[in-house]
C-alpha cells in the first residue's frame, strides 16, 4: 500500500482511523520558514469533526505534534513530521464489517486486494480521518505560497440541489481572505442556512447528501505547468481524487464549456495598463496545461456519505450469502462543509510542488 507523493516536495501519509495516531512526513521543504501555528490550528478546526449536527459526533482535538523538522517555530530543512493522536474511537461499531461489505465503501475491493487483513475500523487507511494530516501539510504549503503572493481559497458551491454563486472573473485577495475567515464559506450571504436545512433533513431521514466545492488560486504567474503529462490539470487532479468521496474534478466551466461555440469559449486577452488579463475565465486560468496569469478555478464533486443508518442490501463474504446491513456508528450526513479546507490544502500542495518549474 503506497502512501507517498510528490516531485519537488515529498509527502508520506501514515495511520488509520482507529489506530493510535495518524500523521504525515513532508520532505524537501525549504529551511527558514516561520510557521504560524495559530493559522494552522484554525485550518485544522475547519476540518475537525464533532462541532455540530452536520458532522459526526466523534470528537477529536486534532492537536498536531511536530516530531521533527521544526525548531523554535522555524523549519530546519529536515523532513517535517507531524503526528495527530486518535482519542475517540468506537471500534466495536465496526465488528460486523469484516464480513458484511458496506455499499459505497472501500470494504469489498479492499477485502480482495488485501486478502481480508485491512483494518475496517472507521474505514482504516481509507478513512476521511486521514485528511487531518493533509490539512496540516496544506496549511504549511499555503504559508509558503503566501510568501510568493499566491492565495488559495474555496467555498461550498452546492449541497444537494441548493447552489451558491460562482467565482467571477476578477477574484481579489480580500475575496479569498473573507472566505478563509468563515467556518462554512459561501459567496452568497445566507445560502448556507438553506444548505443546513437540506443536511438536517437528510440526517433525520437516516440518509446523506453530497455537493460541490469551488476553489480558486490567485496571483499564480503565467507560465507555470507543462503540456501533456504534467499540465496543471493533470498535476492537481490525482491529489484531488485522493480525497475520499471525490467523484469529479473539473476546471473553469468544466463540462459546460462543451455547449459553447468557440468564440464563446475562448478567453480574449487585453491589456490592463501593463498587466495582461482575459475578459472571461472559462478555461479556469489554464490554457495548454499552463497558467495564463488569471485565477486558477476548479470544481470538485463529492458524493453523499456512504455510511447511512438505513437498512441496505449487501453480501456476507464469510457465509457467501446475500444479506442486509444496518450501519451503526457515528457518521457525517454531509462531508462537504468539512471538505472545503481539504480541497484547499490539496490544491496548495499541488501548486507548491509545481513551483519548482518557475
Amino acid at each position: 500500500m503506497s502512501a507517498n507523493w510528490g516531485t519537488n516536495i515529498e509527502l508520506s501519509l501514515f495511520g488509520e482511523s482507529h489506530g493510535k495516531a495518524i500523521g504525515i512526513v513532508i520532505g524537501h521543504l525549504p529551511a527558514g520558514i516561520h510557521l504560524d501555528m495559530d493559522e494552522i490550528r484554525w485550518h485544522m478546526k475547519r476540518r475537525a469533526p464533532g462541532q455540530n449536527k452536520m458532522s459526526t459526533p466523534r470528537v477529536e482535538k486534532d492537536e498536531v505534534q511536530i516530531m521533527s523538522g521544526l525548531l523554535d517555530g522555524v523549519t530546519t530543512g529536515a523532513p517535517l513530521c507531524a503526528m495527530i493522536e486518535n482519542s475517540d474511537q468506537h471500534s466495536k461499531d465496526y465488528s460486523l464489517l469484516k464480513e458484511c461489505m458496506r455499499p459505497g465503501h472501500s470494504d469489498y475491493p479492499a477485502y480482495i486486494k488485501y486478502k481480508g487483513y485491512n483494518d475496517v475500523r472507521g474505514g482504516g487507511h481509507f478513512s476521511g480521518r486521514l485528511t487531518a494530516p493533509i490539512v496540516f501539510a496544506g496549511s504549511v504549503a499555503r504559508q509558503i505560497l503566501r510568501q510568493k503572493g499566491i492565495l488559495v481559497g474555496a467555498h461550498i458551491q452546492s449541497i444537494h440541489n441548493v447552489y451558491d454563486d460562482s467565482f467571477g472573473v476578477d477574484i481579489t485577495s480580500q475575496d479569498i481572505e473573507t472566505l478563509l475567515q468563515q467556518q462554512y464559506p459561501t459567496l452568497h450571504e445566507g445560502v448556507f442556512e438553506t444548505m443546513q436545512e437540506i443536511i438536517e433533513k437528510a440526517r433525520m431521514n437516516q440518509d446523506s447528501v453530497g455537493g460541490t466545492i469551488e476553489c480558486a488560486v490567485i496571483h499564480v504567474p503565467a507560465g507555470l505547468g507543462n503540456p501533456f503529462f504534467d499540465s496543471i490539470e493533470s498535476h492537481l487532479s490525482p491529489l484531488l481524487f485522493s480525497i475520499p468521496a471525490v467523484k469529479s474534478v473539473s476546471f473553469g466551466l468544466g463540462e459546460k464549456i462543451t455547449g459553447l461555440y468557440g468564440h464563446e469559449a475562448n478567453d480574449s486577452y487585453y491589456y490592463d495598463h501593463d498587466q495582461i488579463k482575459t475578459k472571461t475565465n472559462h478555461n479556469g486560468g489554464i490554457t495548454g496545461g499552463i497558467s495564463n496569469g488569471m485565477p486558477i478555478v476548479l470544481r470538485v464533486g463529492i458524493k453523499p456519505t456512504p455510511s447511512i443508518s438505513q437498512k441496505q442490501k449487501t453480501i456476507n463474504v464469510k457465509t457467501k450469502e446475500n444479506t442486509e446491513l444496518e450501519i451503526t456508528g457515528r457518521h457525517d450526513p454531509c462531508i462537504v462543509p468539512r471538505a472545503v479546507v481539504v480541497v484547499e490544502s490539496m490544491v496548495a500542495l499541488g501548486i507548491l510542488d509545481m513551483m519548482g518549474d518557475i
